[in-house]
């Protein structure tokens, strides 16, 4: 066993060994050779958040990549002079145009991600940012806006700016700036309200990276608010069901023709609640009322619906609650946990079906639940009775028992005092 543990040991550290020495060799690609790098340094001027390990320093491409100049040259003149190809800091239309000479070049980007994608500049184009770009506007983000310029990392690495649990943040900087955004006259509470949503504390609290942030619902490279006709398709990425069944909804089409945008009426947008079952109904908190008043059918549908579940939810407790009993007095609860599963499964289906509006299609759903969560009460009420009945049989076992000690304390008493 000592041995086996070594083993892993050493392996591990092997390992180790093998991944630092790769690191260090990547980081010395530059500094033997790159006189941009060697004379800044020497100088103390390397730009702010500058990393050796920067994904294009990574790969080779160092600062004559980006700015020109002669990069084996540690004299500044002949670095920078003309016909070097020195273009100092790249701005606006500029920065888009730079990147884009190789991140829109197929043969020269497959060399390092063979399915990667080089449609980036033509999606920046069709983006609100490329476009107000386009017509001069040189505050609106660029490429060095979300990805950094000297500290460039794989959206999969957790220093990148564009991973997923810091992608708000680097939206965050711009459209949280008041001042700066004051001339666009757009909100600038989305962030705030964001971190409070269902999504956002998914992200940023729980640490989920399946949770959406800002590109998710905006898009990339191509960012735009989303339209009456795609913020449904944008939700149903992740809410299928829910998608679907509203789509094929008579909802759909009313709210299609009175220009609302489909989930975003009912859920919001950036501040996205947990959803609860009063949300459904004519209750203070239901958003059935905000449009529907008492006397319309849909009024009514939805009071109906809401009862539907309720009922279901009441049942499901019950059943759940004594499921919880059954499991901590140690009784077989194998066929009681099997129903409450499915209750508890119907139930899920029964709050997706709200989405088609159609009260008797979610009934059909709470009442298969109801079946089930009624077969868990009796499996649970059979495992009482069990469990009664063997209490009864040690307490008869016991009374007995008792009655036999006693007697044969008796007994040894008659026995030691006829000695």
């Amino acid at each position: 066993m000592k041995r086996l543990i070594m083993s892993i040991f050493c392996i591990h550290l092997a390992i180790i060994f093998m991944a630092a020495t790769a690191l260090g060799q990547e980081k010395s690609r530059f500094d033997k050779n790159d006189q941009c790098v060697i004379c800044h340094k020497d100088l103390e001027a390397m730009p702010e958040n500058f990393e050796e390990s920067d994904i294009h320093m990574q790969k080779g491409l160092s600062c004559a990549g980006c700015h020109g100049g002669d990069s084996t040259s540690d004299d500044e003149e002949v670095a920078k002079r003309k016909g070097s190809g020195f273009i100092g800091v790249p701005k606006g239309k500029a920065i888009i145009e730079m990147c884009g000479k190789c991140h829109s070049d197929i043969a020269f980007m497959r060399q390092y991600q063979p399915r990667i994608a080089t449609d980036q500049v033509q999606q920046y184009a069709k983006s609100f940012h490329g476009q107000k770009l386009a017509k001069g506007d040189t505050k609106v983000a660029t490429c060095a806006s979300c990805h950094m310029a000297h500290s460039i990392f794989p959206a999969i690495d957790p220093r990148s700016t564009i991973y997923s649990l810091n992608i708000p943040e680097t939206c965050h900087k711009c459209h949280s700036d008041e001042e700066y955004m004051k001339e666009y006259n757009i909100p600038t509470n989305q962030y705030d309200k964001y971190v409070k949503s269902v999504h956002g504390i998914a992200l940023l609290e729980k640490q989920d990276t399946g949770a959406p942030a800002c590109n998710d619902c905006h898009g990339n490279h191509g960012a735009m608010p989303p339209g009456i006709s795609s913020i449904g398709h944008i939700c149903g990425t992740c809410h299928v069901n829910n998608q679907a069944y509203f789509s094929k909804s008579k909802m759909a089409i009313e709210f299609e023709e009175a220009d609302l945008h489909a989930c975003e009426e009912c859920h919001g947008n950036h501040e996205i609640q947990k959803t609860h079952d009063d949300m459904v109904g004519t209750g203070e908190t239901s958003t059935c009322v905000e449009c529907h008043d008492e006397g319309e059918s849909a009024y009514e549908t939805a009071e109906k619906i809401h009862t539907e579940l309720i009922g279901l939810v009441t049942a499901f407790n019950s059943a759940n609650v004594l499921l919880k009993k059954i499991e901590r007095v140690g009784m077989d609860d194998l066929d009681m946990s099997y129903a409450v599963k499915d209750a508890k499964q119907r139930l899920l289906s029964a709050r997706t079906l709200v989405h088609t509006f159609d009260a008797d299609r979610v009934k059909v759903k709470t009442d298969e639940g109801l079946e089930f969560a009624k077969k868990a009460l009796a499996f649970g009420k059979e495992e009482l009775d069990e469990l009664d009945f063997r209490r009864f049989g040690f307490g008869i076992a016991t009374f007995f028992m008792t009655i036999v000690l006693v007697a044969l304390y008796f007994k040894i008493k008659d026995m030691e005092r006829d000695e």
